[in-house]
C-alpha cells in the first residue's frame, strides 16, 4: 500500500467552510517545557499523537509535560478521511518500544498516561500484545501510574482484546468517531456497531473493573438526533465517559467541515450527555480524546469499589495511587492496616 492522505473522497468537496470561526484559535509554544518534552521524545525515538494527528492543543500539552504516546509505528493500515495520520505499509514492531515509553513516563513524572497506536492490521492481533507489553513495562517502571489507553478494534477478534485487558489498563477508550449514518464515509474498514461492542466486550473481560470512553468529531454534517442517538447507543454499551470536539480538516485531501459548532452547542450536548447518564463529559471545539485526559479522573469508578472493598474503613488512598484493579485486595489490606 503506498503512502496517501486518505481514502477517495466520498464526501463532496464543495461542502467544507473553509473560514474558521473565531473561537477556533490554537495557541503556539511559549513555554520551555514544551521543547524540553519535545527534547525527551526525540531522544527516546518515539511517536506521539500530538504531532503524527496534528493535534490543535499539542502546544498546550507539551507545555505541561505530557503527551499521549502512538505505539507500533507511524504508518496505519487504514485511510480514514478525517486523519492525518499517514497510510503505508508498515515497518516492522520495535521490541524495545514498550522500554522506551516506560522511559519517557518515568523521566516527564507523568501520573496519568495514555497509549494508543495506529491500526495494524497486517498483524494478526492488530498490535495487542504490543499493547499489553507497553502498559505492563510503563506500570513496572512507574507503578502508581493511571494509565489510559486509546486502541483499533482489532477487528473484533476477542483473544486479541483479551491480551490488552489482561494488562489491566484503567481506561479503556475507544473512538465511535462519528455517527451511524455517515461511519461508512467518514471511517476505513471501522463499523459502528463493532466499535460499540468492543466497548462493551473490555468492560465485562474486567468484570467491570475499568471506566470505558469513547469519543465523537463534530461538524462532519450530522445531526443533532444522530448525536443523541449515539450517547445513548454508547451509554447502552456501558460507556461512561464521553468525548465530544470539532472535526478540523488536516489537509484539503481529506473529509470537509460541514459545520463549525459554537461553544454554545458544545456545552448544550456537554449537558444532554450528562443528563442522560455519562458521568465525565468533555465537550467543546477542541477537545479531543487525550486533552487534558488527567482532570476526568474517571478511574475514581474503580477508586470507589474499592473504597466499598474495605467495608467503610478510611483509606488514605488518592486516584493516582491507585494500581490496577486486579490489585485492589491488596491495596485495601494495606491501607486498612
Amino acid at each position: 500500500m503506498s503512502s496517501c492522505h486518505g481514502p477517495k473522497m466520498l464526501m463532496d468537496p464543495d461542502l467544507h467552510q473553509d473560514k474558521k470561526p473565531s473561537w477556533i484559535k490554537v495557541r503556539l509554544p511559549n513555554d520551555p517545557v514544551f521543547w524540553s518534552t519535545k527534547s525527551l521524545v526525540n531522544d527516546l525515538k518515539l511517536v506521539t499523537v500530538c504531532e503524527e494527528a496534528q493535534c490543535p492543543n499539542r502546544w498546550e500539552c507539551w507545555g505541561q509535560g505530557t503527551a499521549t504516546f502512538m505505539i507500533a509505528g507511524e504508518k496505519c493500515t487504514r485511510a480514514c478521511g478525517f486523519c492525518a495520520v499517514k497510510t503505508a505499509k508498515p515497518d516492522a514492531l520495535e521490541a524495545d518500544e514498550p522500554a522506551r515509553v516506560a522511559e519517557a513516563t518515568r523521566r516527564m513524572k507523568l501520573k496519568h498516561v495514555v497509549i494508543t497506536a495506529v491500526a495494524r492490521d497486517d498483524l494478526r492481533d492488530g498490535g495487542a500484545e504490543h499493547f499489553q507489553q507497553t502498559i505492563e513495562a510503563v506500570r513496572a517502571l512507574n507503578p502508581g501510574i493511571v494509565i489510559e489507553v486509546l486502541v483499533p478494534d482489532f477487528n473484533d477478534r476477542d483473544w486479541a482484546l483479551e491480551k490488552v485487558m489482561d494488562a489491566r489498563p484503567h481506561i479503556f477508550n475507544h473512538n465511535l468517531e462519528t455517527v451511524e449514518r455517515l461511519t461508512p464515509l467518514v471511517r476505513s474498514r471501522a463499523k459502528y456497531h463493532r466499535s460499540l461492542a468492543v466497548l462493551k466486550k473490555a468492560k465485562a473481560m474486567v468484570a467491570g473493573k475499568v471506566a470505558t470512553k469513547s469519543g465523537i468529531m463534530l461538524g462532519l454534517g450530522e445531526k443533532k438526533d444522530e448525536v443523541l442517538q449515539s450517547m445513548d447507543d454508547l451509554l447502552a454499551h456501558d460507556v461512561t465517559v464521553l468525548t465530544l470536539g470539532q472535526y478540523l480538516r488536516p489537509t484539503p485531501k481529506h473529509l470537509p467541515v460541514v459545520e463549525y459548532l459554537h461553544p454554545d452547542r458544545f456545552a448544550e450536548y456537554k449537558q444532554i450527555a450528562l443528563d442522560k447518564g455519562f458521568r465525565h463529559v468533555a465537550s467543546g471545539p477542541l477537545v479531543r480524546s487525550s486533552y487534558h485526559a488527567a482532570d476526568f479522573r474517571p478511574e475514581l469508578d474503580i477508586l470507589e469499589d474499592v473504597d466499598k472493598a474495605s467495608g467503610g474503613a478510611p483509606l488514605d488512598l488518592q486516584p493516582e495511587d491507585l494500581p490496577i484493579p486486579a490489585a485492589k485486595s491488596h491495596i485495601v489490606r494495606q491501607s486498612v492496616a
